[in-house]
């Protein structure tokens, strides 16, 4: 019985999806200071790391409204409606919820 326990363990670590080794140290998020969210280079190592991904960047900049990348900030937005926390707050401000 404990030996299913910890293959279950083993395996939801290392499922499709997880952010697991993605570090501010390492590079791939920013500090909250910095605005939280994902670098470039942290985008990157996660689509190497989960083929098929279609994740992006931040939309931070100004876009023309009806816009693809208007649409993503519309949508991110209404998703994270709810992130309360340290980070999630951050995120939404760097994104210009």
């Amino acid at each position: 019985m404990a030996d299913r326990a910890g293959a279950k363990a083993k395996a939801q670590a290392h499922k499709k999806g997880s952010m697991k080794g993605h570090t501010v140290k390492g590079g791939q998020k920013r500090s909250v200071k910095e605005g939280a969210g994902m670098t470039k280079k942290g985008v990157e190592k996660y689509r190497r790391d989960n083929p098929g991904s279609k994740l992006q960047t931040a939309v931070t900049g100004k876009v023309k409204p009806g816009s693809k990348d208007a649409k993503r900030r519309k949508s991110f937005c209404a998703r994270s409606k709810g992130w309360t926390g340290e980070r999630g707050k951050a995120a939404r401000k760097r994104w210009k919820c």
